[in-house]
Parts: C-alpha cells; structure tokens; sequence
C-alpha cells in the first residue's frame, strides 16, 4: 500500500486564527495519483490543532468563544509561571482539539460532509509560520 508524504506551510495571526485548509488537502490528495484511502494531518506544534466545522462565521464565533468560555487567557498558568511566554492558555486548548485528523477519500475525493471543512487553529499568543505534515496511504 503505498505512503505519499507532503506538507502544507502558511503563516498565521495567532489567538485562535482559523484556516480553512480543505482546498490544499484535496489538491495534495488529488496530486498524489492514489485513488482511495486515508489522508493524516499533523501539526508539529503544541499550540496549534485540526480538526472540522462548517468554515462560516457564526460557527468560527461560537468555536472561539466555548475556548474563552472554558480555557480562559486571563487565568494563571504554571506554564507561564515557569517559561515566561504566556502562552500556558494556547498549550491547554491545542491538547483539548488534538494535533491530528484523518480524513477518507473515495476515487481521489475527500469523504468530507456538505458543509463540512478541515481547519488548522493556531491558538498561540503571536503570529507563527506554520508547517502541517500532510500523509496520504491507500490504494
């Protein structure tokens, strides 16, 4: 079964900066001349996670907002206490979301629902460059 690993780069705001990354995905998974299987997304990073919504908005409000709402930035974080960065809120947030994704496809299109897209959040506390690790396996 063969593995195609590439990798999506881009810079972000921070402070839970939204990317819709679905049209980069299908074109790697539609560039690598496999026809069914699964795509893995990694983010390298512990401040930053994937996962699906609907790219509109109101969604993008209220998914920022239940973060505000449950892992505040103005509560103490023994993170900061011990590095200094301020940034113990973005840590806590990325590990409730998760650093990965996979998504099926299906005669080289993803399985993903009507309203249903990949986004990369960057919850960290400045704006980074990031870099995903994109792993397309199947048949």
């Amino acid at each position: 079964m063969p593995v195609k690993t590439g990798s999506i780069k881009f810079n972000t705001r921070g402070h839970a900066d939204i990317v819709n990354i679905t049209e980069q995905v299908a074109a790697i998974v539609n560039d690598s001349g496999i026809n069914n299987g699964f795509v893995n997304l990694f983010t390298p990073s512990s401040t930053s996670a994937l996962t699906t919504i609907e790219f509109e908005a109101g969604c993008l409000t209220d998914l920022r907002r239940l973060f505000d709402e449950i892992v505040s930035t103005k509560q103490e974080y023994a993170h900061d206490a011990k590095w200094g960065d301020m940034n113990g809120y973005s840590h806590v947030r990325a590990a409730l979301l998760g650093a990965s994704i996979v998504v099926p496809f299906v005669q080289g299109a993803l399985t993903l629902g009507t309203w249903q897209q990949i986004i990369f959040i960057d919850f960290d506390n400045r704006p980074r460059q990031r870099k995903l690790v994109v792993q397309i396996i199947g048949e």
